[in-house]
């Protein structure tokens, strides 16, 4: 029964121990995809720029801070044709931010703007918001 017990306390602190080591491992992966993302975004890659703004946007792997989003998102709507899809929707997540006021001031008119120019760059939800803010 003793022997049973060791055993069996062992078996849950290997289990422990391993479950502990994965997560360890899947942060450092994380950290190291994130510096990776950090180090593109500084060399003026569009999608590395955009997925920085996402994770802040979000809070994925970092503390949320909607003013970091919104200074990676004006990078990547400042590049122009750097990268179509990523500009865009850049374009349209600032109008988002300029229409909820979220890390920027409150601005109907430039929430507009960055839906207009998302709209003009093939993303068709920017068109709608910018006909929605139109209507207005």
């Amino acid at each position: 029964m003793r022997l049973t017990i060791i055993l069996l306390h062992t078996s849950l602190t290997s289990k422990t121990t391993l479950f502990l080591t994965a997560a360890i491992l899947s942060v450092s992966a994380l950290a190291a995809d994130f510096n990776q993302t950090q180090y593109l975004a500084d060399q003026a890659d569009a999608k590395a720029q955009y997925s920085l703004g996402l994770a802040y946007y979000n809070g994925q792997g970092v503390r949320q801070d909607y003013s970091k989003a919104a200074k990676w998102y004006q990078k990547v709507a400042n590049q122009g044709d750097a990268d179509a899809d990523a500009d865009a929707d850049a374009q349209y997540m600032l109008g988002l931010m300029y229409d909820q006021g979220e890390g920027v001031r409150q601005n109907n008119a430039t929430a507009k703007e960055w839906f207009g120019k998302s709209c003009n760059n093939g993303l068709q939800v920017g068109c709608n918001k910018f006909q929605q803010l139109n209507a207005k």
